[in-house]
C-alpha cells in the first residue's frame, strides 16, 4: 500500500511526512537523513544566523539525494536570509509567524514552493491569498512556538474547509503512524512533525534534552514566554513556546517583567547552560506528544516506522465499516 497525496506528488515522497523547520534542532544532516528516507526533511534556519545557515545548508545540499526544504521565522527574517537560504537551491521554503506577502515574490522566483504554518483560520486564508502552495495548520499541542488559540482536531478540518484550493498538513501532538492517519481522516495531505524528530539521532539537540524528552510526560509541558525574554527575543503577541518545566520556568513564571530588566548575568548563565545541556536551567521545546516518544533512533528509522504504521491503520479502518 502506498499512501498518494498532493504532499506526496509534489515532492515524489514515499510518506506524507514533513520534519518541523526546528531552530538550532533541525540541521542540514537530519534534514537530508529525512529526505533520503523518503519523507520531506527541513532545516531549521530560525532567527537567521548567516554563519549557521550556510553550514547546515551546505550539509542538506550534499547530502540530500532527494528534495528538501528550509524554514524561517518570518517576524525576523530579512530579504538577504531568504536570498541565502535560496542559493543553496532548496526544493520548499517555509515561512511560519508572520506576514510571508513581502518574501513570496522572491521564493517562487527561485521555482520553490512555499509551505505557510499557521495558527487559525484567518491566517491559513491570508496564506493562500499570499500564494502559499501548501499551509501548515498548527494546533496549541505543538513543542517550540505557537498560540494557545486552537487544537489540532478541531483546527485542520476548519483550514481544510476554508482553503479547499491549498493542501494543508496537520501540525501539533502528532509523533506516530496514529496521528498521521487521523490527520488523513480529517482532510490533511500529510503531517508536519517537530518533537518526534527532536528526539532522533541526527537531531542537533543535546543529548541530555533527548533524554528528557523520551523521559517526559505531555502534562509537564507549558507555553511560556520565559525562556524567550532571558535571550532578548520579543515575540510577537500571542506567540509563546511549549517547553518541559523545569527549575528555571517555576522560578520565573508570573515574573515576566522581572526577568526582561534582569542583569546581563542571568543570560550569560542561561546561554552557558545551553551549551552544556543543563536542562534544569536551558529550555528543551517540547509538545504534548511526549507521551508516545520511548527512544531515539535514526531518523529513517521513525519516517519509515511512522509511514508504516499510518498505512497499517488506513488498512484496518476497512474493518470498522460494516458493508
Amino acid at each position: 500500500m502506498a499512501i498518494r497525496t498532493a504532499l506526496t506528488e509534489a515532492f515524489g515522497l514515499e510518506y506524507p511526512i514533513v520534519s518541523a523547520p526546528m531552530a538550532s534542532v533541525s540541521g542540514g544532516r537530519l534534514a537530508a537523513a529525512v529526505s533520503n528516507a523518503g519523507a520531506l526533511g527541513l532545516v531549521g534556519g530560525g532567527y537567521g544566523d548567516p554563519g549557521w545557515l550556510r553550514e547546515e545548508l551546505s550539509l542538506a545540499r550534499n547530502e540530500a539525494k532527494r528534495p528538501w526544504g528550509v524554514g524561517l521565522i518570518t517576524w525576523c527574517v530579512t530579504h538577504e536570509t531568504v536570498k541565502l537560504a535560496l542559493s543553496y537551491e532548496p526544493n520548499t521554503f517555509m515561512l511560519s509567524f508572520g506576514d510571508p506577502r513581502p518574501y513570496v515574490p522572491t521564493i517562487k522566483e527561485a521555482s520553490c514552493k512555499l509551505i505557510c504554518q499557521v495558527q487559525d483560520v484567518e491566517g491559513a486564508l491570508a496564506a493562500e491569498a499570499a500564494g502559499a502552495d501548501f499551509i501548515v495548520a498548527q494546533g496549541t499541542e505543538a513543542g517550540g512556538h505557537g498560540t494557545e488559540r486552537t487544537s489540532t482536531l478541531p483546527l485542520v478540518p476548519a483550514v481544510v474547509d476554508a482553503v479547499s484550493a491549498t493542501p494543508v498538513l496537520a501540525a501539533g501532538g502528532i509523533a506516530d503512524g496514529r496521528g498521521l492517519a487521523a490527520a488523513l481522516m480529517l482532510g490533511a495531505h500529510g503531517v508536519l512533525v517537530g518533537t518526534r524528530f527532536y528526539a532522533s539521532i541526527e537531531a542537533l539537540g543535546h543529548e541530555r534534552a533527548k533524554e528528557r524528552i523520551v523521559a517526559a510526560r505531555g502534562s509537564e509541558t507549558k507555553r511560556t514566554e520565559v525562556f524567550d525574554l532571558v535571550r532578548g527575543l520579543r515575540w510577537p503577541e500571542d506567540y509563546t513556546g511549549r517547553a518541559l518545566r523545569n527549575d528555571f520556568l517555576e522560578r520565573w513564571d508570573g515574573w515576566e517583567e522581572k526577568l526582561a530588566t534582569a542583569p546581563d548575568s542571568e543570560a550569560e548563565a542561561f546561554r552557558q547552560a545551553e551549551q552544556n545541556g543543563e536542562t534544569d536551567i536551558a529550555m528543551v521545546w517540547c509538545g504534548e506528544a511526549a507521551d508516545l516518544i520511548s527512544d531515539v533512533p535514526t531518523a529513517a528509522e521513525l519516517v519509515q516506522r511512522v509511514g508504516a504504521e499510518a498505512e497499517a491503520c488506513l488498512r484496518s479502518g476497512d474493518g470498522l465499516v460494516n458493508l
